[in-house]
């Protein structure tokens, strides 16, 4: 809804040379009154308070630092704690996108901060459900099935045994139905999840409704079932075989998600034919192994992998058409829904290829963690893995210098869109570079 271009005010023209491993900083008052000496004095403390030294585990890592560095600025405050800022300069703090940042911050170091964000969130947890948001003193927007699972993994991630009645409360939400219509299928053990629940929750025209039993929402809770211990284990286990209802022999991938109305069982509901990397969650949090967690890597690989980013959706048919209606009438092919540039129109253009061909930064380190695990880390597919982040380097010497973008077009040349710097993107980086170059205190990943 804002303008993509316009007149903005300039302070003015500032260079300043620096020589390799030199730094200075700007800084910049809007007070009506040039800031004293005092002032000036103790920001410059809380600037070296907040500007700690990066883990051991990079030290002569370039790489690795510039992903630490990156990182660390999306940490800010809220009140008396912190929060994460999604993204520059479009987004404020959001729950799903703080819980999968969370993650690298506490890979890279941050397990104060995350661990008063996750303490803050779950004191809203209500039946299961968790905000997908906090604006000001209102935590209503609670439409998301991912973020109360997220928020699961990194508090086990985080070792935060004492959150462990929160995650019972939610697992107890998802197995009895939360009052946002969130229910586990009894037969299958697998989530339904409502309509734009999802991560992939472009609305208004809905691009992605995923309603059904989405792939990654299985994932996470099959993890959060694992990680509850003995008194899940059978549901966890009916889970875990329900999966089978994703994978496609043929094809030699698992399927985006079953389409299901409200009340149909998962044995019932179609699978879409949606070739997307959600899938590769259930390699990344080790859940499928061997041959078909090799074949859904592979299929990621040929379709979805773009210099520095995967595709949301492969430039395929579908068996279920995905017609996404506009005000006007049909915005695209639903028997071939991908759409490989994001440009133009918010409503008409952006939205429809915003999870349809966009390829998205944050995913490319779940699939080099994927690809690691399903070979087991034998020291080629970790080389390759190595190799394939690694082309986040070119993005963190264009665009916003030093930052990830959001998004790429799924289309070459792959242009850089949506926001210059993105919060999980950098996070995620950052988490796996330290997993595949095993840094020694990063935590488990099962």
């Amino acid at each position: 809804g804002m303008t993509a271009r316009g007149d903005a005010w300039s302070p003015g023209w500032f260079e300043l040379p620096l020589g390799r491993e030199e730094a200075a900083w700007l800084t910049l008052c809007a007070d009506p009154e040039e800031p004293g000496a005092p002032e000036i004095r103790g920001f410059e403390a809380a600037r070296a308070a907040a500007s700690p030294e990066p883990p051991a585990a990079l030290a002569g890592d370039s790489f690795g630092s510039q992903l630490w560095n990156a990182s660390r600025a999306f940490l800010a405050r809220r009140g008396e704690g912190s929060t994460v800022i999604a993204g520059y300069p479009w987004f404020l703090d959001w729950g799903r996108d703080t819980f999968i940042a969370a993650r690298g911050l506490l890979a890279g170091g941050r397990e104060d901060q995350v661990r008063g964000i996750l303490r803050t969130f779950a004191a809203f947890e209500d039946r299961g459900t968790l905000p997908n948001a906090l604006n000001g003193d209102s935590t209503a927007d609670r439409d998301t099935s991912d973020a109360p699972l997220w928020f699961a993994l990194a508090v086990e991630e985080a070792g935060m045994a004492e959150l462990s009645p929160v995650l019972e409360a939610i697992a107890r939400g998802y197995r009895d139905g939360t009052p946002n219509g969130i229910r586990v299928d009894a037969e299958s053990g697998l989530v339904w999840s409502p309509s734009h629940f999802t991560w992939m929750d472009t609305n208004y025209p809905a691009g992605t409704p995923r309603q059904g039993y989405p792939v990654e929402i299985q994932a996470l809770w099959i993890r959060l079932l694992r990680h509850l211990g003995p008194a899940w284990a059978g549901l966890e286990a009916r889970a875990r075989a329900s999966l089978d209802l994703f994978w496609d022999e043929e094809a030699g991938w698992f399927h985006d998600h079953l389409e299901a109305p409200a009340g149909c069982p998962a044995a019932q509901a179609r699978a879409d034919g949606h070739l997307r990397p959600n899938q590769l969650f259930l390699v990344s949090l080790g859940l499928v192994e061997g041959e078909r967690a090799r074949r859904a890597v592979d299929a990621c690989a040929r379709h979805l992998l773009v210099p520095g980013a995967l595709r949301s959706l492969a430039d395929l048919p579908v068996l279920s058409p995905l017609p996404i209606q506009g005000p006007h009438g049909l915005l695209n092919d639903p028997i071939h829904p991908y759409w490989g540039r994001y440009e133009g129109d918010e409503d008409t253009r952006r939205k429809p290829a915003y999870h349809n061909g966009t390829a998205w930064v944050w995913l490319l380190p779940t699939f080099c963690e994927a690809l690691a695990r399903a070979w087991k880390d034998q020291p080629e597919a970790l080389a390759a893995a190595r190799a394939h982040l690694g082309s986040l380097d070119g993005l963190l010497a264009s665009g916003c210098l030093g930052q990830l973008p959001e998004i790429l077009d799924g289309d070459a040349p792959h242009a850089q869109r949506g926001c210059d710097a993105q919060a999980w993107s950098a996070t995620e980086g950052l988490r796996v570079w330290l997993t595949l170059n095993g840094h020694p205190d990063r935590k488990p990943n099962g």
